[in-house]
């Protein structure tokens, strides 16, 4: 159903799917009535679906905006529509004013100019003018960012006044004979900056809670065996648990060939390992033999006990539930020292926001002969050229890697899968010319290993993969990394598998396969990856595209169930409010002042209705 309305200003036509009794039976020709709705453009002329229509005498003439609210279908059949809610709010905002306790001190309310919280309040719901509207929002979003923020200050500072922990005063033999005679590079300044800062934290008597943040291959793993080295230098034992055996086996490989030379002795547990080495295993960690275990989740099972363990590294910590994480803090009676590492670069704003109460060290460059990666954008009616560029790479000595997103084919997904892709590449690169390995998840431990070899020690040319290589997989000599269905991908998952090529002397390339038909979100991530390598850069852009909740994820980040702030748009304002709470509290410590004492309420409120995950880092 359709009826033309018009006024002074021309003439739009108004449209009914559904409702048309009503509409017959309500809305009268020739009557004067207030249309709201969305005007969209249809041929020559413009229309509203389902306008809200009100009699013109019962339309509030006192002037103003009037605030527009989500509602839902059954809400609607209430009478909760837009107008109903509004109606309500607005009511509910008369009986404000005079009502409504200011909880900043006036001082911060002069130095940033903001409205009152109750002024702020009314105007949101029925603002006077667009400016006002503006400051409302302002006032309402520094204020929750403002309560986040001395939240995890807070947590920080009681944390850091009760969390007593080991001290590891001296470096000796093993440290020092290491860094002196066994480092197979040198160290880029960032790697040196970091680890003065671990070594300030586990000679001050306090709890090392530190967030390690670096670039794909900026040499975190390095850093981490620096500071298992200085617990081990103490008497201590030290772990390091990976998400991925593949990682874990790689990991253990290359640090016990190091320290192999300084008599450390350095063990692997996972869950493919048999029974009887776990016993061996678990007694030598009992007993202190052992002094650096490196595994999986299999170290957080109860059966392995330390005998003294001082520090505690989580590479990738974003694969670890928090939970899982809290239960490494049981395996002493003093909490080891522990250090998180992601090679995931987290934008400015959510850690500070996220991982507010931890300390954040960052690895900020690249180790010298590191080349850049060429990236490429190809489609699917590129790919014969694809394949020739391949078998050039592979005349050269060079190994490629093909990364799929699915198993097996999928009814509801058109993608390339990967045994289809193992079948085409097979017929493309035959035998015995061209040799492939083949990895993913669903594979048997021993198997995966076994293919995995196969290509590091350069049996086979071509690894057709899942995201399985994803993380911490080092083969130097390949130099290509393909990408399939890319537009499936997110961009921290591109940034991570591009990382596993550019690690030769050689030049490396990164080509991310679509179709056409993507969409605008697909295409932004794909022209930042064609754009930069800069892991910090790649974050912002994913932060701007999938919001906090996506990246961080609730069972790492806990709800932080913020009303109006975006922590994607408001990073500048985060920023300020963390400043602010950071001055009060040094100069309140306690929030004992007079004018604080609102602030002390609400933050107390608030403290107990969330749990303090950020101390199990």
């Amino acid at each position: 159903m359709s009826a033309n309305f018009e006024d002074e200003t021309g003439c739009i036509e108004l449209i009914w799917f559904q409702g048309v009794d009503w509409v017959k039976k309500s809305i009268e020709p020739n009557r004067i009535y207030q249309i709201y709705g969305r005007a969209k453009k249809f041929g020559t002329g413009f229309n509203i679906a389902h306008p809200e229509v009100t009699p013109w005498e019962d339309v509030d003439k006192t002037g103003g905006m009037q605030g527009v609210y989500s509602s839902t279908e059954k809400l609607n059949d209430k009478g909760l529509h837009t107008k109903g809610i509004s109606k309500i709010a607005v009511n509910l905002v008369e009986g404000l004013k005079g009502k409504v306790e200011e909880p900043l001190p006036k001082s911060i309310i002069d130095q940033y100019r903001l409205v009152s919280l109750e002024e702020a309040l009314i105007q949101i719901h029925r603002p006077d003018s667009e400016d006002q509207v503006r400051k409302a929002i302002f006032r309402l979003k520094f204020e929750e960012l403002f309560f986040l923020q001395m939240e995890l200050l807070h947590r920080k500072q009681i944390s850091f006044e009760k969390g007593s922990g080991f001290v590891f005063p001296k470096l000796s033999k093993v440290f020092n004979t290491f860094y002196t005679d066994h480092l197979p590079f040198n160290l880029t300044d960032a790697q040196k900056r970091v680890i003065k800062e671990i070594r300030k934290d586990v000679t001050s008597g306090k709890h090392m809670n530190r967030l390690l943040q670096g670039d794909v291959g900026s040499g975190k793993t390095f850093v981490a065996l620096l500071a298992a080295l200085m617990a081990i230098d103490n008497d201590f034992q030290a772990a390091i648990i990976a998400p991925t055996e593949i990682l874990a086996t790689q990991h253990y490989e290359g640090i016990s060939e190091m320290l192999k030379p300084l008599g450390v002795k350095v063990g692997l547990l996972k869950g493919s390992v048999r029974k009887k080495q776990r016993e061996v295993l678990h007694e030598q960690l009992r007993s202190g033999e052992m002094h650096l275990l490196i595994g999986t989740h299999a170290l957080l099972e109860n059966e392995v006990r330390f005998q003294n363990l001082g520090l505690v590294v989580i590479d990738e910590q974003h694969r670890f539930g928090v939970a899982q994480r809290a239960k490494m803090w049981l395996k002493n009676v003093v909490p080891p020292h522990v250090l998180i590492m992601t090679a995931t670069p987290i934008p400015r704003t959510l850690a500070m926001t996220f991982y507010g109460d931890l300390d954040v060290s960052v690895i900020d460059e690249l180790p010298p002969g590191r080349k850049p990666i060429k990236t490429s954008h190809r489609y699917e009616t590129n790919r014969i050229s694809v394949f020739k560029f391949m078998k050039q790479e592979i005349a050269l000595g060079r190994q490629i890697y093909i990364v799929y997103p699915l198993i097996k084919e999928s009814e509801t997904l058109d993608l390339n899968n990967l045994m289809d892709g193992f079948e085409a590449i097979s017929r493309s690169f035959p035998l015995p010319e061209y040799k492939v390995s083949i990895v993913h998840g669903q594979m048997k431990a021993d198997a995966k290993q076994f293919e995995m070899n196969r290509f590091v020690k350069g049996e086979t040319n071509i690894m057709v993969a899942t995201t399985v290589i994803e993380v911490g997989v080092n083969v130097p000599n390949a130099s290509v990394m393909i990408i399939e269905n890319t537009e499936r991908f997110g961009l921290s998952q591109l940034h991570q598998l591009r990382g596993r090529v550019g690690r030769g002397a050689d030049k490396s390339y990164c080509i991310l396969m679509s179709s056409y038909k993507i969409s605008k979100e697909a295409k932004k991530r794909i022209e930042t990856m064609v754009r930069t390598q800069d892991g910090f850069e790649i974050a912002e852009v994913d932060l701007e595209i999938r919001g906090p909740g996506d990246i961080m994820g609730t069972q790492q980040s806990g709800d932080l169930n913020l009303k109006l702030a975006d922590l994607a748009a408001d990073g500048v304002l985060v920023g300020i409010a963390r400043d602010v709470a950071r001055d009060l509290l040094k100069r309140d410590e306690k929030l004992q002042l007079v004018e604080n004492g609102l602030i002390r309420e609400k933050l107390n409120k608030i403290l107990r209705s969330r749990p303090d995950w950020g101390k199990i880092s």
